[in-house]
């Protein structure tokens, strides 16, 4: 059995209308997407697919916890997500392109949709650019110790490139 088959949501049997779904994400689903940002969380999806003649919107809230490393200091922390999503699914008698990122064009012989790709992206773009412990939303802060360590390396560092190399001030006076 395909670990993410449980995204696969089939439309085909049920009637014109709203139907709810629920998910739970866990560290598995991360670990199906190779080169994945996200390597554990713990998320729960609801899902309302709206069930129409010629169409299917799907409205989707997310909300919990992925775990990231803070871009200051490099230790894990928790942030908090919480999303609100519509995505359009529209059917049609030939495989044609949507130019609108929002609209998914389906074949009519399709019998369900894999959500799995579209909950992978939400998630993923709903991390922050720049991930910091004090940002998460639950009051942890950097790690001193290695902010400090970071700090004097970097002092160090900006030590040796002040003091110039007596070759380079001799072809300076050549201008």
């Amino acid at each position: 059995m395909k670990p993410l088959k449980q995204f696969s949501v089939p439309f085909t049997g049920l009637k014109l209308g709203k139907h709810d779904f629920e998910f739970e994400i866990d560290d598995a689903f991360f670990n199906e997407f190779e080169y994945s940002l996200i390597k554990s969380g713990k998320l729960k999806v609801q899902m309302e697919m709206d069930k129409q003649e010629t169409m299917l919107l799907l409205n989707f809230r997310i909300s919990g916890s992925v775990r990231l490393n803070c871009d200051k200091c490099l230790s894990d922390f928790d942030q908090q997500v919480t999303i609100e999503e519509r995505q359009i699914v529209k059917f049609a008698e030939d495989n044609l392109e949507s130019d609108d990122p929002e609209i998914i064009i389906l074949n009519r012989s399709e019998s369900e949709i894999d959500v799995s790709g579209l909950l992978y992206e939400m998630i993923n773009v709903a991390v922050p650019y720049i991930k910091n412990c004090s940002n998460g939303g639950n009051g942890q802060q950097c790690d001193q110790q290695m902010i400090d360590k970071l700090e004097s390396l970097s002092a160090e560092n900006n030590e040796e490139t002040e003091t110039v190399d007596p070759r380079w001030e001799a072809l300076k006076k050549l201008k």
